[in-house]
């Protein structure tokens, strides 16, 4: 029989006096209700995180959420996002500075390159039809 203070019975201790008795209380985690807000880089290294958990720290200085994880160990990482706010009331059109590129430009046919090729067309039809430049033309066609 195992003796427990002042010679009494263990189990005496614990049938007449229950707050002796250890219970397993489970750890609860605190779940945050918005972000947690910082200032700066350095701050979000200095932030503590608990092992085996992930936080978001938004920093207040400059558009970066700055992700933080520790493993199971306590080993601290950090992956750092840069952010920008779109505007949903902006004309969802074509851009314009990709229609002003050389690169967008060079796809289109100026009004001389149309003609020149209008006339490159009369003549091959012209010669397949059998009928010399001189001949009657058919402007119905172009």
């Amino acid at each position: 029989m195992a003796v427990y203070n002042g010679g009494f019975p263990a189990s005496y201790q614990q049938m007449y006096y229950p707050q002796y008795q250890q219970q397993y209380q489970p750890q609860v985690q605190q779940q945050n209700s918005g972000p947690i807000w910082i200032q700066g880089e350095a701050a979000a290294k200095s932030y503590l995180v608990a092992p085996g958990t992930t936080v978001a720290l938004w920093d207040s200085e400059s558009q970066t959420i700055f992700l933080k994880s520790a493993d199971a160990s306590g080993m601290p990482s950090m992956k750092v996002l840069d952010y920008t706010i779109r505007d949903l009331n902006a004309q969802k059109g074509p851009k314009t500075d990709l229609i002003n590129s050389a690169d967008t430009l060079s796809a289109y046919a100026t009004k001389t390159e149309l003609e020149a090729l209008k006339r490159e067309i009369r003549v091959l039809r012209d010669k397949v039809s059998g009928k010399t430049e001189e001949g009657v033309k058919d402007e119905s066609f172009v």
